[in-house]
């Protein structure tokens, strides 16, 4: 089996947080932990013209990102207990619940905010990417959900020989720091620059 990824197609993303709230519902998170988070970029402003009249230049877009089950995921370097690993199979990051003492230092490492710490049980957790649901032949529970089908997972090479290199946009960390894998189709204002 090959490193799996994400696709997140974000000129389709409406910012209807299925995605989320099945991820939420099916991992029974408490309130304030969100494996599956739906961002909203906005940026620009109104512009007061001489003949009094308001022309905008505002720009908004929405953005869906989990764990990222990254390449070099900061997280498994930061355990001090080792209980985040990197699967050799599938290259999917987990936690072990049985070993996770709660220190939180992945939840500090980590630059996409995929570690989620639960404050009732003084542990911390992530998605694993639904590989229960996968081992049964059936997609990712925020993959499945999508009304506009904005999310797709599979194995990354195919996802961007299908979709391209594309895995940061505006409002993201650097790639370079933890090559994760995820490509995205991103909405046209939130193409990064090439200057």
């Amino acid at each position: 089996m090959a490193q799996l990824g994400f696709y997140i197609n974000q000129s389709l993303c409406t910012g209807c947080k299925a995605c989320s709230v099945s991820c939420k519902d099916k991992n029974n998170l408490n309130v304030g932990i969100n494996f599956r988070r739906v961002y909203t970029y906005e940026e620009g402003s109104f512009i007061q013209q001489p003949s009094s009249g308001i022309v905008q230049n505002v720009k908004s877009f929405y953005f869906s990102i989990a764990c990222n089950h990254c390449t070099h995921p900061k997280c498994t370097q930061s355990c001090p207990v080792g209980a985040i690993s990197k699967d050799k199979e599938n290259g999917v990051v987990t936690i072990n619940q049985e070993v996770c003492q709660g220190t939180q230092l992945c939840v500090r490492a980590c630059p996409y905010g995929a570690p989620q710490y639960n404050k009732k049980i003084f542990k911390s957790d992530k998605c694993d990417f639904c590989i229960d649901l996968q081992d049964k032949g059936e997609e990712p529970v925020c993959v499945s959900t999508c009304p506009m089908r904005a999310i797709e997972f599979g194995p990354i090479k195919e996802l961007r020989k299908k979709y391209g290199n594309v895995s940061q946009i505006k409002g993201m960390p650097n790639a370079s720091i933890t090559h994760p894998n995820i490509v995205i189709t991103p909405h046209k204002d939130a193409e990064l620059s090439s200057s």
